[in-house]
This record gives C-alpha cells, sequence and structure tokens, in this order.
C-alpha cells in the first residue's frame, strides 16, 4: 500500500507538471487552445471555444484520468449500530487507523451543459482494517475462523479488501466564478468486483507476513457516493449497501467511509 501511494503522488505530481489543469476539467477554456482536460491528461481537440465562453452545445466527453483520489476513514456498521455485536467483536477496529483509498482511471460521459454531466468511471478502490486483537483469520473456510497468536503481539495486524468499482456519477457545478473555479456536487450509485482480500502482519517474533485470500468479503459490492467540493478539492462520503461479508453470521455488518477528495470532475 505505501507503494501504492508512493506511486499514485509521483505521478501526481509529474502529471501536475505537465498539465497545469490537474483535477480540475474546464471546458470553458481561457485560452484560444484546442483541449479537453480528463482530471490530469489533458488530450486537444476542439478550438472553438474562446476566453470565458461557455460551451453551448452538448458533447460526449471521456478517456484516461486520474481525479477523484478520495483518502479518508472507514466505519464498519453492525446492523446500523457502530458498536460490533458478539458474533463480530473478532474485528474490532482501531478507528484512527482504519482508512479508505481510491481513485478513477477512466471515464467516458455526456456533458449536457456547462453545469451538467453524467457519466461512468472505472477505477481501484481499497478498505484497510486496522484490528485491536492479535488474532489471525483463517484461510479457505466456509466460516470466520480465527486463532488467537498470544503471546506473539502484532504491532500492525491489518484486515483490507481491495475493489475494482464503476461509479454512475452525476455532476453538477455552478458557473466559474471570477477565480476560475467551481463548485461541485458529485453523486451517484456504484458497483464493485472484488479483487483480492488480505492480511498483513508485523511483529518482533515473525517480522512481516501477508496471506491473501477472499476472506468472504463480498464478491460484488453495490453502494452510493456524495462528493461535495470546491475547485479540486472536496468531501466525500460513501455507504454500501449489501453486507460486507458473505456469512450468514455477518449478517448485517455493512461498511461506509468519509474523507477528503482531491478532484472532483
Amino acid at each position: 500500500m505505501k507503494r501504492l501511494i508512493f506511486t499514485t503522488l509521483l505521478v501526481s505530481g509529474l502529471a501536475g507538471v505537465m498539465a497545469p489543469g490537474a483535477f480540475a476539467q474546464q471546458d470553458s477554456t481561457k485560452r484560444n487552445r484546442r483541449d479537453l482536460d480528463y482530471g490530469i491528461v489533458k488530450i486537444t481537440r476542439d478550438g472553438k471555444d474562446s476566453v470565458n465562453k461557455q460551451p453551448k452545445k452538448g458533447r460526449f466527453v471521456g478517456g484516461i484520468t486520474f481525479t477523484r483520489i478520495d483518502w479518508g476513514f472507514s466505519r464498519l456498521i453492525d446492523n446500523g449500530s457502530f458498536n460490533l455485536s458478539p458474533n463480530n467483536d473478532f474485528l474490532d477496529y482501531k478507528g484512527g487507523k482504519t482508512s479508505t483509498f481510491s481513485f478513477d482511471i477512466l471515464q467516458f460521459g455526456y456533458r449536457f451543459n456547462s453545469n451538467f454531466k453524467v457519466y461512468v468511471a472505472g477505477g481501484f478502490d481499497w478498505t484497510l482494517i486496522r484490528l485491536r486483537k492479535d488474532i489471525t483469520i483463517a484461510k479457505n473456510s466456509n466460516e470466520f475462523v480465527y486463532t488467537d497468536q498470544s503471546p506473539v503481539h502484532f504491532s500492525k495486524n491489518r484486515f483490507s479488501s481491495s475493489y475494482v468499482h464503476i461509479p454512475l456519477n452525476f455532476e453538477f457545478r455552478t458557473n466559474e466564478n471570477k477565480n476560475g473555479k467551481r463548485f461541485y456536487l458529485v453523486l451517484g450509485p456504484e458497483v464493485s468486483f472484488l479483487l483480492n482480500g488480505k492480511i498483513k502482519q508485523i511483529s518482533e517474533e515473525r517480522g512481516k507476513e501477508k496471506q491473501y485470500d477472499s476472506y468472504h468479503f463480498q464478491s460484488v459490492r453495490y453502494g452510493g457516493t456524495v462528493r461535495f467540493g470546491y475547485g479540486g478539492l472536496g468531501l466525500f462520503t460513501k455507504y454500501y449497501f449489501n453486507d460486507m461479508f458473505t456469512t450468514s453470521q455477518q449478517a448485517g455488518l455493512k461498511n461506509m467511509s468519509f474523507g477528503v477528495t482531491f478532484g472532483l470532475n
């Protein structure tokens, strides 16, 4: 995950130097040049827009992008409560270190006018649960089975999932102000497909250990996202409607997240 974050920041920095319009898809240009801006990646196409002139006709937009970078906290909701039931107590976690990270790399849609756009995107999503207890969750079991690893103490015991997500977003934005920025409201449903589950443990006794399995995470997850922000910075919240796991004892256990968004278009 550290390598991923480092690579993400490096790519963001390089692309930001190469494309000054990073994280902001401007349909009204302030220069007489032929460009479309897909997040960080800009593709030149149409020179009809002039200084401060809003496009009048709807058009298809899309391509490769690197935007809607969500970084924040995750919370488990156990049948409507933030307190875990006895069946799920083994998942007791450190709230300040339980996080989410996601971004989009593709988008295709239609801009109806300068203030409204509908598009489908594609990207990746991670949920990282920092467990409090020194346990190891077993792989390849029909139900959740875990073993207490005492006297081994884990300085890190992280239980995580990774998904490919496909959101359908409805973007509303204001006209540009004198600084060339806008307010954004972006909301819509999304469906996600499981890539894998992972356990990462670090202890003095065993060093660093990693294990991979589905760990009963839902193979298909569906939910919704709301983002609100100004310019290229905003806030987001996500909620997933189906259960987090497929096991019967974890019925009603869901996941939500909230945090900061970099890039709203």
